[in-house]
């Protein structure tokens, strides 16, 4: 079957989840809210099974994350706002105009000035969007991103304006100074201060990370990991000493953790 004739089917078995007369009952109760939470998830696993090397749960996943690009469609569609053929067109004639080095047969660029080309493409969208009332240059910026990611995003896009400091030295010193008002806000006892002031520490180090070139999700993505493996190891090892980890001390877990961190030298050596 051709991919046009998958792509028609899984448009109509939407539209028949979607019928009133025959039709899914819980489909029919959703709205563009209701799916949006299932939709970043499903981004997610896609993500998931990528890390893991999983390309049979990959090709899954991306059929799970394509099935909901479809049901929004659905419901644009049954509102009169617009359908799966508009979203199709928007994205190509998106992807024509921001790789001209493509698709002009006379245009070709070396990977250093796509990527400035790239950038220039976009300023010339933001610059129409300016034209708006109220605009501001950080509005682009999809608030429901990871807060992480958004906070590099944003940084990113002030820094583009020149709002940046202008050394790491300069960083640093901006992630002391919000550490140090963090145990201010802990001597206080002021639980909203302390999360206001948690939260500035976090955007400075989402701003350190992006400015050496590092997503800052990514980065604590690999530390969560690299904790998960860690604490199941250690509770392998307290399991081998016949110890419930419940029961372990904190001298205990730091004896035990750095053991981890002894295999895990020796295993990549």
């Amino acid at each position: 079957m051709s991919t046009e004739t998958q792509f028609n089917k899984l448009i109509s078995i939407m539209a028949q989840l979607r019928n009133p007369e025959g039709g899914c009952s819980w489909d029919l109760a959703q709205d563009f809210k209701s799916i949006a939470p299932h939709t970043v998830e499903e981004a997610y696993e896609v993500q998931d099974a990528i890390e893991q090397g999983d390309f049979n749960e990959l090709r899954a996943e991306l059929g799970d994350l394509l099935f909901q690009v479809v049901f929004h469609a659905q419901m644009a569609s049954e509102a009169n706002l617009f359908t799966i053929e508009d979203v199709l067109s928007d994205i190509n004639e998106k992807m024509i105009r921001r790789h001209p080095h493509v698709f002009d047969k006379e245009c070709r660029l070396t990977a250093e000035q796509v990527e400035a080309q790239w950038d220039e493409i976009k300023r010339s969208e933001r610059a129409e969007k300016q034209k708006q009332p109220n605009y501001s240059i950080l509005d682009d910026v999809t608030r429901s991103l990871p807060s992480l990611l958004r906070a590099s995003k944003l940084s990113k896009r002030a820094a583009q304006s020149c709002f940046e400091w202008p050394t790491m030295d300069a960083h640093i010193a901006k992630c002391q100074e919000e550490f140090d008002e963090v145990k201010e806000a802990l001597a206080e006892g002021d639980k909203n201060h302390l999360a206001e002031e948690i939260g500035d520490v976090l955007f400075c180090f989402a701003n350190l990370a992006r400015a050496n070139g590092i997503n800052p999700e990514e980065a604590l993505r690999m530390t969560n990991e690299k904790f998960y493996r860690r604490f199941s190891g250690v509770e392998k090892d307290a399991k081998a000493m016949n110890k419930h980890i419940d029961t372990l001390d904190l001298d205990e877990y730091l004896k035990l953790w750095k053991d981890q961190r002894k295999k895990e030298v020796k295993s990549a050596a």
